[in-house]
């Protein structure tokens, strides 16, 4: 009954206050609607405490689903602790966003509207994580889609709302495609799309073969490349990595949810949920590594020259995904879980921040216009720097522990390309150090470049917006010393058996106790680095960013325009689709269907209705003279048959 309540209650939440929120106190849909959130909230801890102390694993069934032939779905909850952590993990940070939204969207006329989405968004998502099958995952994912639509889009007056929105759904359906494609392939070789049936036949499925124009495909190879390019649009991984910073165009409540808690993460868990059929995939997990190091490497070399405040954090966000499918691709799969668990925390405090810092400069989101913060609004200034010092590694804060550990497992893994991977989230960890310390240094210290005008304005946050600050803080400070004996002790496979699959020859989380001391220590020298690097670049000398722009133009701008992926889509897909989309509209359509259809057929119909309309003149003698000649042709008629 519990669990069903933490699926459900958010539901309940965005029906009652979508359908009723205007007849209802404005107040009273706000407190409705955190509170269909809060409680799943408690719920879930209580869970994850039930997970971790020891192997946990029940399947809740509710009804049967679809029964078609081989296709029998019944409608279930799992959990496991992979299901807890993502449980606490989305449950806690959307009840702090939904808090936290009280206060920004106070002005909103359509507050309700705005509630009724964050609340469908969360229900999505908890139907994701607590899937038992496939069908029902595939549900909550597109689930989980079309709320980011209608959050993403949802100032919708605006343009480039519209077009942020468009292209999320758009991008993310190329992801589904080859999710769909990878789901079908399991079905055909299992005819079950239930997780424990699938993940029982992963020995069988790795040895079974196809072929296409004479070419033989593994089928479990070929399942898990599908499976994963649906993660590569759900978790914005290079290629597919397009939609995340323009999603910066809803509301900074929604970019908190997105980036922290909920769509960006389904694809972590899609390939950890996944672990018995990727563990007997190698060359997928090698591809999956050299994705995730790539990814983490461009999103990081692209926020360091960005200037709209909430886009830098959701390059960061980008790149620490990178991070995140390189723990997958080694086979750590509990460490990848460990960053996404902590990454909330912080990414969640770094973007409601911003978000606060917003609010006080009247709306402003370009960091060279804002400077000497610090002593106008000093609580958001120390927030900021806790999320700061999360993001960047700081030890003994919680991304110390995870990214760390990351690192670490790309080291001693046997999986191919685990070099590449690691030496590239070294120098990642370097530049994410530098692009950080330049937010909060830009931000606010230095020269103010605030207008006199906004200038007078500049208030700190209402209560409301600072208390989920203030919690995310803490999370930030202690979740990472106190959970990392969770996911990276000795213990790890009694904690993990029922929820993540690891295979004989994988001691990736063991071997990393004993990597050499310069291993360990490089993520915290490359972040030491990138700070000292910040200072000197936009405390001390701070016309050497202009001189070194001017200097390395071309870079520069390279780096501006994000390596030319957008505009290298729009001239290979977007400009060649739109043409023959409007070719087949203008000819096909238009000209060929409604031509001889039912425009053409409409058409002719009406010509013949305008001669014949022609006959019906209104004059008496007209009909007469009509009446006459019919009279005269029955009369000749009628002899001639005499």
């Amino acid at each position: 009954m519990a669990l069903f309540l933490i699926v459900f209650l958010p539901l309940l939440g965005s029906l009652v206050v979508g359908f009723f929120g205007k007849k209802l106190n404005l107040m009273l849909s706000h407190t409705l609607s955190c509170l269909m959130i809060i409680i799943p909230f408690f719920l879930s801890l209580y869970f994850l405490k039930l997970t971790l102390s020891g192997s946990y694993y029940i399947v809740v069934p509710l009804f049967e689903w679809l029964s078609s032939g081989d296709l029998i779905t019944e409608w279930s909850l799992r959990l496991d602790l992979l299901t807890s952590v993502m449980l606490v993990v989305v449950t806690s940070v959307s009840s702090l966003v939904h808090i936290y939204s009280i206060g920004y969207m106070s002005h909103d006329p359509h507050q309700t509207r705005f509630f009724a989405y964050l609340s469908l968004f969360t229900f999505a998502m908890l139907i994701l994580v607590t899937s038992n099958n496939f069908l029902q995952l595939f549900f909550g994912w597109e689930g989980v889609g079309l709320a980011s639509y209608l959050l993403i889009g949802f100032w919708h007056k605006k343009d480039s709302a519209n077009s942020a929105a468009m292209k999320a759904f758009v991008v993310n359906r190329v992801g589904d495609f080859g999710f769909l494609i990878g789901l079908a392939i399991l079905f055909f070789y299992t005819s079950s799309l239930d997780f424990d049936t699938i993940f029982s036949m992963n020995e069988q499925l790795s040895s079974n073969t196809f072929s296409i124009f004479n070419m033989d495909f593994n089928v479990l190879n070929t399942a898990c490349f599908f499976l994963f390019m649906g993660a590569m649009g759900k978790s914005a991984q290079l290629f597919l990595h397009t939609w995340l910073p323009d999603a910066m165009e809803g509301p900074t409540p929604v970019s908190a949810l997105i980036h922290a808690a909920t769509m960006v993460t389904a694809g972590i868990f899609l390939v950890a949920r996944c672990s018995p059929l990727f563990e007997m995939s190698p060359s997928i997990l090698s591809f999956i590594t050299y994705i995730g190091a790539s990814t983490a490497f461009f999103a990081a070399t692209v926020a360091l020259v960005q200037n709209d405040i909430k886009r830098i954090v959701a390059y960061s966000t980008c790149s620490q995904l990178g991070y995140m499918f390189v723990a997958l691709g080694s086979g750590a799969y509990q460490i990848a879980i460990f960053h996404l668990f902590t990454h909330a925390f912080f990414k969640a405090l770094l973007f409601l921040g911003s978000g606060s810092v917003i609010h006080a400069v009247s709306d402003e989101q370009d960091i060279r216009k804002m400077g000497g913060l610090y002593k106008l609004i000093p609580f958001t200034w120390i927030v900021m720097l806790i999320g700061t010092l999360g993001l960047t590694g700081a030890p003994l804060l919680s991304g110390y522990y995870s990214k760390d550990g990351i690192i670490e497992a790309a080291f001693v893994s046997q999986t191919e390309g685990h070099f590449y991977a690691f030496y590239l989230l070294v120098f990642s960890a370097l530049l994410t150090s530098f692009y950080s310390w330049r937010l909060i240094f830009l931000t606010f210290n230095g020269k103010s470049n605030i207008s006199t005008e906004i200038f007078s304005k500049i208030h700190e946050s209402p209560k409301v917006m600072l208390f989920p600050l203030i919690v995310l803080s803490i999370l930030t400070i202690f979740s990472g010393i106190y959970f990392v004996d969770y996911f990276m002790s000795h213990d790890y496979q009694f904690l993990w058996q029922t929820a993540i699959y690891l295979s004989e020859s994988n001691h990736v989380i063991e071997s990393i106790h004993y990597v050499p001391k310069w291993v360990k220590y490089s993520p915290l020298v490359m972040m030491v680095l990138g700070l000292i690097t910040a200072i000197i670049f936009y405390l001390i000398y701070p016309s050497i960013p202009k001189f070194l722009s001017n200097k390395f133009n071309p870079l520069y701008k390279f780096l501006l325009n994000k390596w030319y992926f957008d505009e290298l889509y729009e001239s290979i897909f977007v400009r060649n689709i739109s043409r023959i989309g409007n070719f087949l509209s203008n000819f096909g359509d238009k000209r060929v269907i409604d031509g001889f259809g039912p425009d053409g057929i409409s058409s002719r119909v009406m010509d013949i209705a305008k001669q014949v309309s022609r006959i019906q003149t209104g004059y008496i003698y007209h009909y007469a003279f009509a009446m006459l000649i019919g009279l005269m042709l029955f009369i000749t008629y009628f002899f001639a048959r005499v």
